[in-house]
């Protein structure tokens, strides 16, 4: 089990090296045009998304809508500290930004356990509900608050997470998705997805579901501030409408597509469903039509995949019985 474990590291950490490898020797060539170059960042930002987001859903088992809120707040709270210390020259670029990432993360993860505590003794299709509403709270708050500048929005944010600093977000995105991998292949993580599978009998066991259910709401929010933060200073520009509740069911879409409780699945989507739209785009009339025919397409695929998985599984336990 140990050698199969290092040996999957091994390999991640290869197909790691490899694809910042290309990426970079794209850059470097000019071998990408304006349109795709553009794209590095919101893929990265998407990946840190989907991961964080599935942590809830796809681990946790509890359905939430509000994650666009969670990155709004980070993507404010780092915009204005860059903006107030790195862009009038309190402190340098660097440290502004390193500090707008460390900001924009703590306050929704603060915000996480906030809403995370109530809202978490609620299920199903009742969380779901509460989640969107509290995505359009904090849009509503944004949109009236002088500090955010309300609907006109935060504008001449620096530009530190551009694909000109690709290496600073690619670093940042893969220690996400470690982090995350880390947590769920922890006791922490088993004991969350025990949750999902059975929340009575992990509470007869003595596991505090209350506790790993705050845990996995706070770590979720965390990253997704730190997304919204690379977002703020990847476009220099922040409307409160951008985070209104389709961005949520666009990184819920994302999740569903690759897997529930698969990271793999969810980095794969996210580059798939960032990538598409810009590889539609000449077809003018035609591109929201071949979008959702590829979804379908992929929602099959993975439907199937997963009953291909299911099978094999009952066959292995069948065999297993026969043998013992």
């Amino acid at each position: 089990m140990k050698k199969t474990s290092n040996r999957q590291a091994w390999l991640y950490l290869a197909i790691i090296l490899v694809s910042y490898a290309a990426v970079t020797v794209l850059l470097k060539g000019n071998l990408l045009n304006r349109q795709y170059t553009s794209l590095l960042v919101p893929i990265a930002v998407n990946i840190m998304l989907a991961v964080s987001l599935n942590l809830v859903t796809g681990f946790l088992g509890e359905l939430t809508l509000g994650h666009a809120g969670f990155m709004s707040i980070g993507a404010y709270t780092g915009a204005l500290i860059s903006l107030n210390l790195g862009k009038t020259g309190v402190l340098p670029a660097p440290a502004a930004f390193a500090l707008a990432l460390l900001c924009g993360g703590l306050m929704a993860a603060l915000f996480g356990f906030l809403i995370g505590v109530p809202v978490l003794r609620l299920r199903g299709d009742y969380l779901a509900i509460v989640t969107l509403a509290f995505g359009e709270i904090i849009k509503s708050v944004i949109n009236s608050m002088e500090i955010t500048n309300g609907a006109r929005g935060l504008s001449k944010i620096p530009l530190y997470s551009n694909y000109t600093n690709y290496t600073v977000v690619f670093i940042i995105m893969v220690l996400t998705v470690l982090a995350i991998t880390n947590l769920m292949n922890s006791r922490d993580g088993r004991a969350i997805m025990s949750i999902r599978d059975n929340d009575i009998a992990a509470e007869s066991i003595g596991i505090k579901i209350s506790h790993f259910k705050v845990k996995a709401f706070v770590f979720s929010a965390f990253f997704a501030g730190v997304a919204g933060v690379l977002y703020a200073h990847n476009v220099g520009l922040l409307k409160p409408g951008t985070f209104d509740y389709n961005k949520s069911i666009e990184i819920l879409v994302i999740v569903v597509l690759g897997g529930m409780g698969s990271i793999r699945g969810s980095v794969i989507a996210a580059v798939i469903l960032t990538v598409l739209p810009e590889l539609l785009r000449g077809t003018d009339n035609l591109r929201m039509l071949l979008y959702a025919i590829v979804l379908i397409a992929m929602m099959i695929f993975n439907n199937s995949r997963i009953k291909e998985g299911l099978m094999m599984n009952r066959t292995f336990r069948k065999l297993g019985k026969k043998e013992a």
